[in-house]
């Protein structure tokens, strides 16, 4: 058995000495190549050991093209995710519907606590006395409360448009960073005669925006107000109140505006946002946090005093309180976890029913005993139920895109005035039904066509005159009960039609991506002798498989012209065609080998198939558990036991394991930002805890920063003593300024530490030298000398003074452990290439990436380099999920960015959180590209077996996303879908930029150009 039978199955080991060797031709001989002898291996290994890869380019497509295509591919595959599960569910035409019936109030006061948890509002403090005083009053003796239950994602904008649009926004959102209308939608705000806001510019302009003629009025605080860093974020809250005061006092001297304050069918809303700017930067459970919701609280109080002296105690103004998102105890949000998902609801005023006393109430959870409020009715809603329910208490128009449901228990009305606000809210939602499904039906064949039967013409007829008549019959609660079951259906029918297509785009996409991964994997294998011979020896390649093809693309595009398709629809239908022509086309490279599969030893080939499996699905595990990462290492630890490489490399194999067993700490800790979960029920010991680790993470950061100073002078002095050391000034002063930008690092780290906590601000020279260090650090590595392990120690320096003042705890050892690990991965790998007989084993120590693109004897791919890709691979997901789960919105802690800024800005926090989340990734990229170069391949050889595994994962998780179930499962299962595809593409993409960090040098000045001996 090969060299190559021993690395992937070593209980074979016992039969080496007794095989042969024979000589097998190449199609594609390489000329002094070792593989031009290679060890008779019987079976499915053998034939896959002797089945030579080609480097590049694939069978009948040039280099740019292929990577063309695969770029086209692979953003098709992202962007259908999109429209199959995330376009818009808005429908416009619908016609207006209003209750008939005169309303309780004319006014509404709308206030908005942003980031405000349920917890954190209901529970009581350590004394027994409430968080907010006048709120608890409120809802034990002269309101409604509840919870309301958000969606994913629990963001700013998104929980606004719920609140007060009554829909739930698509992701289509995102990218206009929640701030701009991408479809146009009506809101409660829009049917109201008059609105005023206060507030933040991020969310009040996208509702006066969106409002037809000029009665939507905003007042706005400046966006550099909300500062993470600044001494007291309640002043945010403090400017809304104090606007709210002056400007009711100014309209008692303009008689226009005060004849408009006394009109039927006003707004107003007060956006409160420093509770959730005090959580980002102290966390809820902070002592700021708790401080701003009893300003909240007095402030909500006085508003309410004001506004009934102005309106003279009419007994017409009704008051909602709530928030559009929770926050996690780390103080990050956008995800699906209870403390996120969970929001108060409290109501009062015209309208809105008192306390209802109760005896016992039945819920999942455990809140109300936590609380002390078992004794009083908790009315759960979905926060999509709090437009209609505002719409109702002031008797405006349902907002037309609404999906919310009415909640009757929160209305102090009569029955008729219920039962007649529930049909209206049935009406507005059939309306949406039937446009939809009208929609639906324009752009299908009618005999294909299928309806939503529950919902049929005669159906909805027929619920609305039941519903009429009871109405008359004044059998209101028979009359309600319908209507709730016409609002289910409707909502039933909009999901239907909205997810119409979902099938069919899905079955196509899924049949692009088998047919990629095919051809691709036809690719790779297509360099048997024999075989290329015997094809090159038929006669002329037929046309009918090009008729074929052609013809049905004809006819897809023909269905989908007379349905009026959308163009996406044509990408997604007919991308199969060319890809599968494709694989059409190479299926001959397989005919021998299908022809010969009996014969292969089942056990090996199940063996080696097993392996496979397994390997993928640890990386597939990885994404659900963190700690499968730990396994996957602990498991590489042993390797070059298993391999038996440790004889001839006992101290390069000791730092291996080592470095793997360390690595493998970092998955089983936890998230970056978030607080250990140890059960601390004593305050005391909590709050020493919390100081504790609080200290525990900033000695975390200085430590990886001295480690890394520590580590460069003995790499200086290492680097010295060698043949091949710095040979200018320049160098050297290259290597002293990188050092310096570390030893910056931890001190700007460290002095934003304490100036935050001091509530000083950020210091403007900190900023200047965190923005200094990352604009640097791209291109102070090119300055570096092109020697292996020079260069690559340069990136690592560059990388990881950026990567400190990104970095807010523990997770700034992770570069560090991760950076060694590779250094020696290179080095294991030049040994398993000696210990195959591969190749001779060369110098790492004078190898010069500046020469390695002049190779010209390049060595074909062997069985072994599935192992080193399927190594890469792992260690990239080790890089993305070691210290957090990228996959959730939450894990992202907006403390990470604060050397560099504290105001809050979406796009730019965005794009810094993701550049420390690509730094370990482009130095395992890095690592990759020197394994290649070093293990004598070309750089695009080992990418294509990587582009195969990556691809399986994809379709893997392609198959996993579902709309059902909670909305952590529904968010979890399409943003790893979304990862893994973007991982494909991004690796494409860094496969060139880590080329590019490697081999370029700048020269800044003019010298004698040595060359390593």
């Amino acid at each position: 058995m090969g060299a190559c039978c021993r690395m992937a199955f070593p209980s074979c080991l016992c039969s080496v000495r007794a095989l042969t060797t024979t000589t097998l031709l190449c199609s594609r001989p390489v000329e002094g190549s070792v593989f031009m002898e290679t060890p008779a291996c019987p079976g499915l290994l053998s034939l896959l050991q002797c089945w030579v890869l080609p480097c590049w380019p694939p069978v009948t497509m040039g280099i740019p093209v292929f990577i063309l295509a695969g770029l086209l591919v692979h953003f098709v595959f992202l962007a259908s995710i999109f429209d199959i599960y995330f376009s818009s569910p808005l429908v416009h035409g619908m016609t207006p519907q209003q209750t008939p019936l005169p309303p309780p109030a004319k006014r509404l006061v709308l206030f908005v606590a942003d980031g405000l948890r349920a917890d954190s509002l209901f529970e009581l403090n350590s004394n027994n006395t409430p968080q907010a005083p006048y709120l608890r009053a409120i809802l034990e003796n002269n309101g409604s409360w509840g919870i309301s239950h958000t969606r994913v994602p629990t963001e700013s904008r998104p929980g606004h448009v719920a609140l007060i649009a009554g829909f739930y926004e698509d992701v289509s959102a995102v990218a206009k960073g929640w701030k701009e209308n991408p479809v146009e939608f009506d809101s409660v705000f829009n049917e109201s005669k008059y609105t005023w806001s206060w507030g933040s510019p991020d969310i009040l302009p996208m509702f006066a925006k969106g409002a037809t003629g000029d009665h939507v009025y905003t007042f706005c605080y400046t966006a550099e107000s909300e500062d993470f860093g600044a001494q007291d974020a309640t002043k945010l809250d403090t400017w809304v109140f104090d606007h709210v005061k002056s400007f009711f006092n100014s309209s008692r001297s303009n008689q226009t505006l005060f004849s408009a304050l006394n009109e039927e069918k006003v707004v107003l809303f007060l956006h409160l946002l420093g509770i959730d700017t005090n959580g980002h930067a102290h966390r809820p459970y902070s002592k700021e946090y708790k401080e701003n919701i009893r300003k909240v609280d007095e402030g909500v109080k006085e508003i309410v005093s004001m506004l009934e002296s102005f309106y003279g105690n009419d007994g017409k103004t009704a008051y909602i309180l709530t928030s559009d998102h929770g926050m996690t105890d780390w103080g990050s949000h956008g995800a699906g976890h209870p403390s996120e998902t969970l929001t108060p609801l409290i109501a009062w005023g015209a309208g809105v029913n008192y306390p209802q006393k109760v005896t016992s109430q039945l819920f999942e959870d455990n809140f109300l005993k936590e609380w002390k409020l078992e004794n009083l009715k908790r009315m759960d809603v979905n926060q999509a139920d709090i437009a209609p329910l505002m719409a109702s208490l002031i008797g405006v128009p349902f907002p037309l895109n609404s999906v919310g449901t009415l909640p009757l228990e929160y209305l102090n009305n009569s029955n008729h005035f219920k039962a007649e606000s529930m049909f209206t809210n049935a009406l507005q939602v059939l309306e949406q039904f039937k446009v939809k499904m009208s929609q639906k039906k324009r752009t299908t064949l009618s005999f294909l066509f299928t309806p939503f039967k529950p919902l049929s013409d005669s159906e909805q007829i027929n619920f609305l005159k039941k519903a009429r008549v009871y109405i008359q019959q004044q059998k209101y609660n028979e009359a309600v009960s319908l209507c709730k079951t016409l609002i289910n259906l409707a909502l039933e029918g909009l999901s239907y039609y909205h997810t119409y297509d979902r099938l069919f785009l899905g079955l196509s996409i899924a049949l692009s991506f088998v047919g990629w991964t095919t051809y691709v994997i036809l690719v790779i294998i297509k360099t048997h002798t024999n075989l290329i011979k015997a094809t090159r020896n038929n006669n002329k390649e037929s046309t009918g498989p090009l008729y074929g093809f052609t013809f049905v693309g004809m006819i897809i595009a023909f269905f989908l012209l007379i349905q009026t398709s959308p163009w996406t629809y044509y990408v997604y239908c007919l991308l199969p065609v060319p890809i599968w022509y494709a694989v059409v086309r190479e299926l001959r490279v397989i005919q021998d080998p299908a022809a010969n599969l009996w014969s292969f030893p089942i056990g090996q080939s199940l063996g080696f198939l097993l392996i496979c499996i397994l390997g993928i699905e640890l990386l597939v595990f990885s994404f659900f558990y963190r700690s499968t990462l730990t396994v996957g290492l602990l498991v590489f630890a042993g390797w070059p036991v298993i391999t038996q490489l440790w004889i001839q490399a006992k101290r390069t194999t000791l730092i291996w394991t080592l470095l793997c067993v360390l690595l493998a700490v970092f998955p089983l800790m936890p998230v970056v930002g978030r607080e250990p979960n140890i059960p601390l029920v004593i305050l005391k010991i909590r709050r020493w805890w919390k100081k504790r680790y609080n200290k525990m993470k900033l000695k975390c950061q200085v430590a990886a920063g001295l480690t890394t100073l520590l580590i460069s002078c003995f790499s200086l002095a290492s680097f010295s003593r060698s043949k091949n050391k710095y040979q200018s000034k320049e160098d050297l002063k290259v290597y002293f300024y990188q050092m310096f930008s570390i030893a910056l690092s931890t001190y700007v780290v460290s002095s934003t530490h304490n100036s935050l906590k001091n509530k000083q601000g950020l210091p403007v020279f900190n900023q200047i030298i965190s923005w200094t260090t990352l604009a640097s650090s791209s291109a102070l590595p090119l300055l570096s000398p092109t020697l292996l392990f020079q260069r690559l120690f340069s990136i690592l320096l560059s990388l990881m003074a950026t990567y400190l003042l990104l970095s807010t705890g523990y997770e700034a050892l992770f570069p560090l452990v991760l950076s060694g690990l590779m250094l020696v991965w290179i080095q294991m790998e030049q040994e398993a290439l000696q210990h195959y007989g591969l190749s001779l084993k060369p110098k790492l120590a004078v190898f010069n990436f500046a020469y390695a693109t002049d190779i010209t004897q390049f060595r074909q791919l062997h069985l072994d380099d599935i192992r080193r890709s399927f190594f890469f691979v792992f260690f990239i997901v080790t890089a993305f999920f070691g210290t957090g789960n990228i996959a959730s919105v939450n894990s992202f802690d907006p403390a990470s960015v604060y050397c560099f800024l504290t105001v809050f800005s979406p796009f730019i926090m965005g794009g810094l959180l993701l550049l420390k989340v690509v730094i370990p990734f482009l130095l395992v990229s890095c690592a990759f590209e020197a394994v290649q170069v070093t293990t004598q391949l070309s750089s695009k050889s080992l990418f294509l077996i990587v582009l195969v595994i990556s691809d399986i994962m994809a379709l893997h998780f392609f198959f996993l996303v579902k709309d059902y179930g909670s909305w952590l499962d529904i968010g979890t299962s399409i943003s790893h879908y979304v990862l893994v595809m973007s991982l494909t593409i991004f690796m494409m993409l860094m496969n060139g930029l880590a080329q590019l960090l490697t081999t370029k040098r700048l020269e800044l000045s003019r010298r004698t150009k040595h060359h390593s001996t």
